[in-house]
């Protein structure tokens, strides 16, 4: 008896600890998921300030997702939009010192990203790929 109720208890902790670990990825997910995001911030990370400039460097982006996504990335305090008025008005992005936070996860992400490539291009060449 005393060994089920042991046995529910850690199940408990284990169906506990899981839904932590979900809700945290999924709040990760929400706030720098999708195929643009992270693009995105690196491509500012790089210097690019401008909508166009970013809109160049993330290749395949239409103006209507980089608007959105920026809109995105900006509500959850990677970014600020600044609007200088004067003719021209000059719209720039900058990113916020939150954005930084994201540095060890893009560099995890850009290992893997490269050790996957490889790996790819790897199986390609020897026909492993073909089963």
């Amino acid at each position: 008896m005393a060994k089920t109720e042991k046995n529910q208890l850690d199940n408990k902790a284990f169906t506990e600890d899981c839904h932590k670990v979900l809700m945290a990825m999924s709040d990760a997910l929400y706030a720098i998921g999708g195929k643009w995001k992270l693009m995105i911030i690196i491509a500012m990370a790089r210097g690019n300030k401008r909508f166009t400039e970013i809109q160049r460097q993330v290749t395949g982006i239409s103006a209507r997702v980089l608007s959105s996504e920026l809109k995105e990335l900006e509500m959850n305090g990677f970014i600020i939009k600044k609007v200088e008025n004067g003719y021209p008005v000059t719209i720039e992005y900058e990113l916020l010192p939150y954005s930084h936070t994201l540095e060890e996860v893009v560099g995890a992400m850009t290992k893997w990203g490269m050790q996957h490539r490889e790996k790819i291009k790897a199986e390609m060449a020897s026909g492993k790929s073909e089963k």
